[in-house]
C-alpha cells in the first residue's frame, strides 16, 4: 500500500514558476513530481493563473512576497487596491512613508471613494496590509525610499558593456514606462466663487487612464501613445474603430497594466514597428527594450521577437528613479503638455468651467495627450538617457525648464480669463506637478450632472427640425452646426483611411463652434 503523500504548500514564487513552466510546455504530470504536488493542483494553479499574477503585480517587488503562501484578500478591496498603488508610487519617487502616514491616506481614500462600512486605520489594519503585500517593516518607519544607488551603477555598467557587445546604435535602445493620468481636471482656482468651490458640489476628480511612453535612445522614433482604461469600448468612442485612434488602446480593470496586455502589446505593436523602422534606417533589426523591475511584466524569456533579435532588459529593483529614462522627466513633460493643452482647450471654448467638464470625454482626453505625446522634443527624451550612457548628452548651454515657461503664460492669460480670475502661478505649478492630482484638481459631482442632464434645455430637435437648419436658404444655428460637427467626427472616427489631423481640424472647429455659442447665449441673456 503506497503511503500518503506529504502535504506541501506552494509559495506564491512557486506558483509563479510552475505558470512559467507550463507556458514552455512542461506537462503536469512532470511538475506534480518535481514539486511534490496532485496534478488537480497543477491544474488549479493554471486555472487561477491571472489571479496569481495579479497579486504578485501588486506587491512590492523586493519584499518577501515570493515567501507568502496565501492570497487572502482584504475586506476592503478596492481600497486595498488604491492603497498598494498609492504606496508604490510614493516608493518610486522616494518620498518617506511611515505608518501613521499609511494610516491617514487609507482613511483619506475610504471616504474619497465613498466606501460604506466601519473602516479603522488601526494598527492592526497596517500590519495586515503590509502582510499582504509584503511590504518590510523598515518601509512603514518613515525612513526615506531613496533608490539603490549601487545597484544603479552597476547596472549601468553592464548594460553598456551589453550594448558594446552586441554592437547597439542608441537607435536600436528602447525604454518605456507606464503613469497614471487623472484626465479630467481644472486647476481648482478656475471653478468659480470660493464659497461654490468649498461646498460638498465638488471633489476630487477620479477618472484615470493608464499611459506607456516608449522611444529609442536619439528620440526619434517614439511609438504610439499605449493607453489603457477601464471600459472596454467607453461611451465616447460610439462607433469609433479602435484602430483609427492616435493611440494604442487597451482595456482592463487592474491600476496598473498587466502581464497579458503588455505581452500582447509588445509583439503585436512595439516588435513590428520597430523592425520597420530599423529597416527604414538601413540598420540590423535588433533591438533591446529596457523595462522596469517585475513582475509588473513578463519574464525576458518570454519577451522576444520570434528570431530572437529584439529582447528586453529589466532595470533592478529600486532604481527607476535613479536611472529609467522615461521617469527622467518625459513622462513628466507628457504630464505638463496635456494639462496645458486642456487649459488650452478650456479658455479656446470659453464656456463655463461646468460645461467644460461634462463636455469632456475620454476621447477628448485621448487625442490630447497623443497630441503632449507628439510635442516632447527628441532632445529631451535625449536627456532622459544621460545617466545610462554618460558623455553622450550634447551641450545645451542653459538648461530651460520648458513647464516653468507654461505655467507662466497659462497663469498670465487665466488671470484675464473669467472665472479664473483666482488662479496664480503656485496653483498652476502644483497641478502641473504629476503628483498633486488630488489636492489641485476639483470636478462637479456626479448628482450635479445628473441634475444638468435632465435640465429640458438640452433636448435635441427632431430630424426634421435639423433639415430645415440646415436649408441653405436658411440661418444655421450654433446648435445645428455643433450637433453635426460631432457627427460628422464620429463618421470620421469610424473610417480607416482617414488622417489625424483631418480629425485634429474638426476637433478644432468644434472648440470655435462651442466658443461662438457661448457668446450668442451671454448677448441673449
Amino acid at each position: 500500500m503506497l503511503g500518503k503523500r506529504k502535504r506541501v504548500v506552494l509559495t506564491i514564487k512557486d506558483k509563479l514558476d510552475i505558470i512559467k513552466k507550463l507556458e514552455e510546455g512542461i506537462s503536469f504530470k512532470k511538475l506534480s513530481v518535481v514539486y511534490g504536488i496532485g496534478e488537480s493542483t497543477v491544474r488549479d494553479i493554471k486555472k487561477n493563473k491571472e489571479r496569481i499574477i495579479n497579486y504578485a503585480n501588486s506587491s512590492d517587488p523586493t519584499s518577501g512576497v515570493s515567501k507568502r503562501k496565501s492570497m487572502k484578500s482584504s475586506t476592503y478591496e478596492e481600497l486595498d487596491r488604491v492603497m498598494i498603488e498609492w504606496f508604490n508610487q510614493q516608493k518610486t519617487d522616494g518620498i518617506p512613508v511611515s505608518g501613521t502616514i499609511c494610516a491617514k491616506q487609507a482613511k483619506f481614500f475610504f471616504d474619497a471613494l465613498g466606501m460604506e462600512g466601519d473602516f479603522n486605520a488601526s494598527s492592526g489594519w497596517l500590519t495586515r496590509f503590509k502582510q499582504r503585500h509584503g511590504i518590510p517593516k523598515a518601509a512603514g518607519k518613515g525612513t526615506k525610499l531613496k533608490g539603490d544607488e549601487t545597484a544603479a551603477s552597476e547596472f549601468c555598467g553592464n548594460f553598456q558593456e551589453f550594448v558594446e557587445r552586441e554592437s547597439l546604435q542608441p537607435e536600436q535602445i528602447y525604454g518605456a514606462d507606464q503613469t497614471g493620468l487623472f484626465w479630467k481636471c481644472l486647476p481648482s482656482r478656475t471653478l468659480a466663487l470660493e464659497t461654490e468651490q468649498s461646498s460638498s458640489g465638488y471633489r476630487s476628480s477620479r477618472e484615470r487612464i493608464i499611459i506607456m511612453c516608449c522611444a529609442n535612445a536619439t528620440g526619434l522614433h517614439k511609438l504610439n501613445l499605449c493607453v489603457v482604461g477601464k471600459a472596454k469600448k467607453p461611451r465616447a468612442f460610439k462607433g469609433a474603430d479602435l484602430s483609427n485612434l492616435p493611440v494604442t488602446y487597451f482595456s482592463q480593470k487592474s491600476a496598473w497594466i498587466e502581464h497579458s496586455v503588455f505581452r500582447q502589446w509588445f509583439e503585436k505593436y512595439f516588435v513590428p514597428q520597430v523592425q520597420k523602422h530599423l529597416k527604414s534606417k538601413g540598420l540590423l533589426e535588433k533591438a533591446v527594450l529596457l523595462l522596469d523591475f517585475p513582475p509588473a511584466h513578463p519574464s525576458e524569456e518570454l519577451l522576444s521577437s520570434d528570431d530572437g533579435r529584439i529582447i528586453v532588459k529589466y532595470l533592478p529593483p529600486n532604481v527607476t528613479s535613479l536611472i529609467q529614462p522615461m521617469s527622467q522627466g518625459v513622462l513628466a513633460t507628457v504630464k505638463r503638455y496635456y494639462r496645458a493643452g486642456l487649459l488650452q482647450k478650456y479658455m479656446d471654448e470659453g464656456i463655463d468651467p461646468r460645461m467644460f467638464w461634462k463636455n469632456l470625454t475620454v476621447l477628448d482626453a485621448i487625442y490630447e495627450v497623443s497630441r503632449a505625446w507628439n510635442m516632447v522634443k527628441s532632445s529631451t527624451i535625449t536627456k532622459a538617457w544621460k545617466k545610462l550612457f554618460p558623455g553622450t548628452e550634447e551641450n545645451s548651454g542653459m538648461n530651460i525648464d520648458e513647464g516653468a515657461i507654461l505655467a507662466a503664460n497659462l497663469a498670465t492669460v487665466l488671470q484675464n480669463t473669467e472665472d479664473c480670475e483666482h488662479v496664480d502661478l503656485e496653483n498652476i505649478d502644483q497641478w502641473f506637478d504629476s503628483r498633486s492630482n488630488d489636492s489641485s484638481c476639483q470636478v462637479l459631482t456626479d448628482n450635479e450632472c445628473v441634475e444638468d442632464q435632465a435640465r429640458p434645455a438640452e433636448t435635441k430637435p427632431s430630424s426634421k427640425t435639423r433639415k430645415t437648419e440646415l436649408n441653405p436658404e436658411k440661418h444655421i444655428s450654433h446648435k445645428a452646426a455643433l450637433e453635426w460637427t460631432e457627427n460628422l467626427l464620429d463618421y470620421l472616427e469610424q473610417q480607416d483611411d482617414m488622417l489625424l489631423s483631418d480629425k485634429l481640424v474638426l476637433r478644432r472647429l468644434r472648440t470655435i463652434i462651442r466658443r461662438k455659442q457661448k457668446i450668442q447665449n451671454n448677448k441673449s441673456h
